[in-house]
């Protein structure tokens, strides 16, 4: 049995094309399911529903054989790589090319960022991804105080709390509306498929194919 692990919304609907190249197809639709295990036309395969954040736990300790994480996500887990094996005891054969968007610093259209991080200053950023945003404003040598959030970022720097977000976007649309203005392009972000290490052994004559199958879909 090969155990998927994705999570709902956009990277499980970008996931299912892969999933058809690959002659698999999920049973239920997971919004109007309240499954957390869902099967697949093949008895071999199944996949389960996780938080976004929880898909490289689930694959690192061997719950899920191999799942669907955005490259946010691997970083703040640790597992990000450019090279195919990654921390954590994940592989990650494939960029899936799925759910792109990029990590940016955002502000207050009215605030100075260019004046605030000059060498040396302290700003206040709030962000769910505390190590990309302190790696990067130690690169520009920046003092930051981080402050975790988890939603609604976009209320951080329009109540005092923070100066700055580090926040994925889109369209940028959610910005424009709450008054913030995107600063700082940090980086591109996609989801990539991971493996479980041992999986990779145990499993291989399963999940090769399935592996060729996802990277002939993205070449096309």
């Amino acid at each position: 049995m090969l155990t998927l692990a994705l999570s709902k919304g956009r990277i499980f609907e970008e996931t299912l094309p892969l999933l058809a190249a690959a002659g698999i197809e999920v049973a239920e639709d997971p919004d109007k399911s309240r499954k957390l295990i869902l099967a697949t036309n093949r008895p071999d395969v199944r996949v389960v529903l996780v938080r976004a954040t929880d898909v490289p736990t689930y694959v690192q300790y061997g719950a899920a054989d191999l799942g669907v994480a955005g490259k946010d996500v691997l970083l703040e887990h640790g597992a990000a790589s450019d090279a195919a094996f990654g921390g954590g005891g994940l592989y990650q054969p494939l960029d899936l090319q799925i759910a792109r968007c990029r990590m940016s610093v955002a502000v207050r259209d009215d605030f100075d960022y260019a004046a605030a991080v000059r060498q040396g200053s302290r700003i206040r950023v709030a962000t769910k991804y505390t190590s990309v945003a302190r790696q990067h404003f130690a690169d520009k040598g920046v003092h930051v105080d981080l402050i975790k959030l988890y939603g609604s970022m976009e209320l951080a720097p329009l109540t005092g709390l923070a100066d700055a977000i580090v926040d994925l976007v889109s369209t940028g649309s959610t910005l424009k509306a709450n008054h913030l203005v995107e600063v700082e392009r940090i980086m591109e972000i996609s989801s990539r498929l991971v493996v479980n290490q041992a999986a990779l052994k145990l499993k291989r004559d399963m999940l090769r194919p399935l592996i060729d199958a996802f990277a002939g879909a993205v070449r096309a």
